[in-house]
């Protein structure tokens, strides 16, 4: 056989393994709520070339990509187990199962599982939470998008309402066609229908009321069956205590959480950081900020490491519908001006925000934000002043070492390519990803990192895994990974 057929065939082999592998995570998933995934990268609902795709990835985290011949050997053992809700990472199973010698006859792989995974092993699934989306704009229609994405375990959150304001003739066929076709996401993956009879969507089986209202506290919802509902309001009109608070005079609402920093005392909450400080007695939160979300992570890894002493955050960021599209006026400095023409410098309180979640850092940081002409996926910079020297590869397997194996993976991704470029980020469900390659650190205390983020799709994600905190939903992670900081040596990058 020639090295052409060699090739052939093994990617051939490769792939009937994953095609394989396709029932085993569906039913997982709709069976007890089980999310499996490759370094945080979920295998639910993914095509036989994501999948090996996926394996590939892990190469990262070692010197060769992932056997999918173990992957398949531990999802179906995994089902015979009788998990209840969680994410599993199989990545991190196989690696650690590999480094104790163990071998992959049935028996021996179920008992490691089993104790690896104990605590869900024949948990009871998670109560279900409705929820409720006030406002149907950019991160609406994506937190959406998520939720239908997320209702196939039957359990958990529950997209129940939308509320819009009133509008015209075919007012419900053009709100789901924007849920059906995004100029950035691109299409929906799956089906939508409309019912205007009844003032309904159905999504992939996710039945959405659609209510009008101009006032958040003069809707029943329990009229619609919705009860003890979180509203998440993306209008972003009401930010503080008592406009926010509106929404909780409405029969049906238990709690309030806000896409955009809250004013006041309303607690920020970005997820992974602190989401520690939601308290069961909390009706209003706030989910903060893209770009606090975005820098917030990262920054907590090098406060953790090194020690964050100052340093300023410039934010390269997209436009954003607050803008205008030609020169109009405006009642913010600059943003007047024509947001598809221009660089806009203007000001950002994402630096001074990262206080909220990390205490330690209030003062030391200064903000400032270019907007640009491109519809999403933003830049953050950060220029660093740190509390022990460090250089460009010690820093960056750290922050690779934690987008893989950490608390914190799902929010930190890492990228090492030097042809990526923004739009490369779309799609992306990290809250931040470091750019290794762009990284500046020359063994001294100075240093400067590049943060892509998915300003609208990113940031969406973290808002829902907030919503999974306060509704108690949220999947326990398992196995259990290595706490933020740590001083191993750092582990070098594979050719």
């Amino acid at each position: 056989m020639n090295a052409y057929d060699e090739k052939l065939v093994a990617w051939c082999e490769r792939e009937e393994l994953a095609e394989r592998m396709i029932p085993v995570i569906g039913r997982l998933y709709r069976g007890s709520g089980t999310v499996v995934s490759i370094h945080g990268r979920r295998l639910v609902g993914r095509s036989p070339i994501e999948i090996l795709k996926a394996h590939r990835f892990a190469r990262l985290a070692g010197d060769r990509v992932l056997n999918p011949a173990k992957t398949l050997a531990v999802l179906e053992s995994l089902e015979s187990l009788g998990l209840g809700a969680a994410s599993v990472d199989v990545a991190l199973l196989v690696e650690r199962y590999d480094a104790q010698g163990g071998e992959y006859a049935p028996d021996a792989l179920a008992d490691y599982l089993r104790a690896e995974l104990a605590e869900v092993v024949g948990a009871e699934p998670p109560t279900t939470t409705d929820v409720v989306l006030y406002g149907f704009g950019r991160i609406g229609r994506l937190v959406a998008r998520i939720l239908i994405a997320h209702a196939g375990r039957g359990s958990g959150l529950r997209l129940r309402a939308i509320v819009v304001r009133g509008g015209g003739a075919n007012d419900l066929r053009k709100r789901a066609s924007l849920l059906r076709r995004d100029s950035v996401h691109g299409a929906f993956d799956g089906s939508i229908e409309v019912d205007e009879e009844n003032d309904t969507i159905l999504a992939n089986g996710t039945l959405i009321r659609v209510i009008r209202s101009d006032d958040p506290a003069s809707i029943d919802y329990t009229a619609y069956g919705i009860d003890d509902a979180v509203v998440i309001d993306n209008t972003g009109k009401w930010r503080d205590e008592e406009g926010l608070g509106r929404h909780l005079r409405s029969k049906g609402v238990a709690r309030v959480l806000l896409t955009a920093p809250g004013k006041g005392g309303i607690k920020n909450i970005v997820c992974g950081i602190n989401c520690d400080q939601i308290h069961p007695d909390d009706r209003i939160l706030s989910a903060a900020s893209c770009t606090t979300n975005a820098i917030t992570p990262v920054l907590a890894a090098l406060d953790d490491r090194y020690g964050v002493v100052g340093g300023h955050v410039e934010t390269v960021h997209s436009f954003t519908n607050d803008q205008n599209l030609i020169d109009n006026f405006h009642a913010g400095d600059r943003r007047g001006r024509s947001a598809a023409l221009n660089m806009v410098i203007t000001e950002t309180g994402a630096a001074k925000a990262v206080a909220k979640a990390l205490p330690q850092l209030a003062g030391r940081l200064t903000g400032s934000a270019i907007r640009v002409p491109t519809p999403d996926v933003s830049l953050a910079i950060l220029n660093l002043r740190l509390g022990k020297a460090t250089d460009k590869a010690e820093l960056n397997a750290y922050l690779r070492r934690l987008s893989l194996t950490s608390t914190l993976r799902q929010q930190i991704d890492y990228v090492e390519s030097p042809e990526v470029v923004s739009t490369d980020f779309v799609g992306s469900n990290r809250a931040g990803i470091v750019d290794g390659l762009a990284t500046l650190a020359d063994g001294d205390e100075n240093a400067v990192l590049y943060v892509w983020y998915d300003n609208e799709f990113g940031y969406s994600n973290q808002v829902v895994r907030v919503v999974e905190k306060m509704a108690g939903a949220h999947p326990v992670h398992l196995p259990e990974r290595e706490a933020v900081a740590h001083e191993e040596a750092p582990v070098p990058l594979p050719v």
